[in-house]
């Protein structure tokens, strides 16, 4: 048997529905593909083998009877450490729910279960989802496949890194300010952050309600769209779910490129000049092709920093105030006292950025600052969710550098959170808008490190994305692993 690891998500999807192999032969190829390289990368917290290889056998009996749930009855799928899966530890890689085990699924598990795709949790990721490199994880540090003195981006960082690696062909992250974007621009892959509440929240656990969004990562676009189609859709559990059906794959049609009208930015100071150079050629062969590039002005959105921080710990600090060590986290009284056993808990189950966002967000929150800065915080993001509205009106798509800078070195930012919190200056206005956005491999920098780009489309607007990510696959096919970890 081949190393059926090496396959992408397309690949695996056609041999399993053709008989090549089998669900049991392909989980056994990427067991041993995890147990021989996941020690150099770090992509998972743990994972049950036992119950993997069950579902595994399970899926096989399924298809030898001819009985197969569906098309993707036995693809593995990794599952970020935030998502809840039933009698699964889903710790968010946070100390202060070490040892919780979910009661329930996830809608999002629930709906992968019924298709019988094959969970394999626990992908790491920054502590709740805070972070942009997964170095925020009270666990562990994930490490880039393309160079492991690097991070491979967050929060959705190991699921990133997971897909990347070939131990997973897709993945679920989530999204609240750019954590599956950014990873997947600097893991080499693509990513999706769908329109805000086409994908249920429920059983994803909280950061910023307003923000979050689950989102799948695969090293090819039949991937995204596969996985979107299936977790996709109205949930009565979920207020913020919207009252639309599951995506359609059969609408994903290639756009024309005459008269296609693009939006695109102007390269600044802050993007890396490999970045810039990619960018820019990608723009030239569109327009030669005969799309109509659009120049927009981004200044506005030069603000979503302060705003998506300001709406996110204010959010946050509300979310996590339940995680007291009583109803929920680990308890620590060593007085009695009941003020005592609040501040021990905390103070030893969060990390210290979990502590500086609650700090701020409740800051931002108390009286006397809530119209100061929250209050005005929601009146900038209605400005740019109409920012986006007027663009639209204007272009069919906009395309951006996902990330400023590739892969940077582990503990290059740790020490200064301003500009670890800038590494999302291009991906945040996203989540503020509600719109959605993928980003897509389209090349390498000068260390052979992968670029990303940010595609973002009107809202429910994904069969735009899909379309044009696929009339661009060639530039995504240049983007591979080094000898070192293939």
């Amino acid at each position: 048997m081949k190393e059926l690891w090496k396959l992408k998500y397309s690949d695996i999807k056609k041999g399993l529905n053709s008989g090549e192999f089998t669900p049991t032969d392909l989980i056994q190829s990427l067991i041993a593909r995890i147990e021989a390289e996941d020690s150099k990368i770090k992509a998972f917290l743990s994972w049950e083998k036992e119950s993997i290889v069950r579902a595994a056998a399970e899926s096989t009996e399924r298809r030898k009877s001819g009985k197969p749930l569906s098309e993707f009855d036995g693809i593995p799928i990794g599952v970020k450490d935030n998502i809840c899966i039933e009698n699964t530890i889903t710790s968010c890689a946070s100390k202060i729910l070490e040892n919780y085990r979910s009661p329930f699924h996830a809608t999002a598990i629930e709906k992968l279960l019924a298709k019988g795709f094959v969970l394999i949790p626990r992908a790491n990721m920054d502590e709740f989802a805070m972070g942009s490199s997964t170095e925020n994880s009270a666990y562990q540090v994930t490490k880039n496949p393309f160079d492991t003195a690097r991070i491979p981006g967050g929060s959705s960082g190991g699921s990133a890194a997971a897909v990347a690696a070939s131990f997973v062909p897709v993945a679920l992250g989530s999204d609240t300010g750019g954590s599956v974007r950014q990873p997947a621009s600097l893991c080499g892959i693509y990513g999706l952050k769908p329109t805000y509440g086409t994908v249920s929240r429920y059983g994803l656990v909280a950061y910023a309600s307003s923000l979050d969004q689950i989102g799948p990562l695969s090293k090819d676009i039949d991937g995204i769209i596969d996985v979107y189609s299936v977790i996709s859709g109205k949930d009565q559990r979920d207020a913020t779910s919207k009252n639309i059906p599951a995506f359609d794959p059969s609408k994903v049609k290639e756009l024309p490129w005459k008269g296609l009208r693009i939006g695109k930015m102007k390269i600044t100071s802050e993007i890396e000049p490999d970045i810039a150079k990619v960018y820019e050629s990608l723009l030239a062969e569109l327009e030669s092709k005969g799309a109509q590039l659009v120049d927009l002005d981004f200044s506005l959105l030069s603000n979503s920093i302060p705003i998506y921080y300001i709406i996110a710990t204010a959010e946050c600090s509300s979310n996590l105030s339940r995680f007291d060590g009583i109803r929920f986290g680990q308890r620590k009284d060593p007085s009695g006292k009941l003020e005592d056993l609040y501040v021990t808990s905390r103070s030893e189950g969060f990390g210290k950025e979990v502590q500086r966002r609650i700090l701020l967000g409740t800051f931002s929150l108390s009286a006397g600052y809530y119209d100061a800065y929250y209050g005005r915080a929601q009146k900038a993001r209605v400005l740019i969710k109409k920012e986006y509205e007027g663009y639209f009106s204007k272009v069919d798509l906009i395309l951006q550098p996902t990330s400023p800078t590739t892969a940077f070195k582990v503990g290059e930012k740790t020490s200064d959170p301003i500009q670890m919190y800038k590494a999302d200056i291009l991906t945040t206005s996203v989540n503020l808008a509600g719109v959605p956005a993928m980003s897509v491999p389209i090349g390498k920098d000068s260390n052979g490190l992968p670029i990303g780009l940010q595609i973002t489309a009107p809202a429910l607007h994904e069969d735009k994305i899909f379309g044009f990510a696929k009339m661009i696959s060639d530039w995504a096919s240049k983007v591979e692993l080094p000898e070192t970890i293939k």
